[in-house]
């Protein structure tokens, strides 16, 4: 592959990642400020908050390296009314621009907490709105194994895949950072930490398992309009597709093992009445 299918394949992983990543660290916010306060939920995610703009950021500058020439890029969003490419553009700097805003209001604490997540909320939105813009590029009748309902699904799944895989990452580096300045850590902050990353473990062994799920049955749709690319899929890349199955199914053992880190698995008692997290008991802050 050349320079310019790089740029796609890398500005595609990256979108999806940052939109991704925004929408579980804001479902990760909402039920941590449920359970212990909007303080508790904002110490939580304000860290892992940081992750998302270089993400995006990177992904839109390699979209320019996909174009003929980059300095025409603006000419990209003027057929808004009927290209998905433009689309995607349009919402791609939408979502950043919104994303930025959130960011800064989040860490300097700018309007209350609900005006907070309303903005939180609409670039969400508008990050659903890129990731499907995303998706609609590659529905084309004139490509039947792609003009199908398994490519935006595979999109929206990947997108909540890479999400989840990000902020695992995200929150296994802050675990440790609190570990590092406060070993044995049992405060309330180190709970939520381990509570999230068990749930992200689970949440990506189901994602991992859904897409196992989605490419059988990407192939099987293929038999009708889009024989021929089936045929390939299962004859000249059978092995590479075998093996993409095979990874998907060997990816939930490894998510388990990352972010449920031994650290968090071998926690001993704590003493301040918080009871069991994760299976076990966190050692008292000394």
């Amino acid at each position: 592959m050349n320079v310019r299918e790089w740029a796609l394949i890398t500005f595609t992983i990256l979108a999806q990642m940052s939109v991704g990543s925004f929408i579980v660290l804001g479902i990760v916010h909402y039920f941590t400020a449920k359970k212990s306060g909007e303080k508790q939920a904002d110490e939580l995610s304000d860290r892992a908050l940081l992750a998302i703009g270089p993400v995006l950021a990177l992904g839109m500058a390699a979209s320019l390296l996909h174009l003929g020439n980059p300095l025409n890029a603006y000419k990209a969003v003027t057929n808004l009314g009927t290209s998905w490419l433009s689309r995607e553009i349009f919402f791609g700097v939408l979502f950043a621009v919104a994303g930025a805003v959130f960011a800064v209001m989040q860490w300097k604490k700018i309007a209350t907490f609900q005006i907070r997540n309303l903005v939180a909320i609409l670039a969400a939105v508008i990050g659903v709105a890129l990731v499907y813009s995303m998706a609609m590029v590659y529905m084309m009748p004139t490509r039947p194994s792609w003009n199908m309902l398994t490519t935006p699904v595979s999109f929206f799944a990947t997108t909540l895949l890479l999400g989840v895989l990000a902020m695992g990452a995200a929150f296994v580096a802050n675990y440790w950072y609190v570990q590092s300045k406060n070993p044995g850590c049992a405060s309330e902050q180190c709970v939520l930490l381990r509570d999230s990353l068990r749930w992200f473990a689970v949440a990506s062994i189901v994602l991992l398992g859904f897409q196992f799920v989605l490419l059988p049955l990407w192939v099987a749709l293929m038999a009708g309009p889009a024989t021929a690319s089936a045929a390939m899929l299962v004859g000249e890349f059978g092995v590479v597709f075998a093996l993409r199955l095979a990874f998907v199914f060997l990816g939930a053992g490894v998510a388990r093992h990352l972010f449920v880190p031994r650290g968090v698995e071998s926690g001993a008692r704590k003493s301040d009445g918080h009871g069991r997290v994760l299976g076990v008991r966190a050692r008292p802050c000394r």
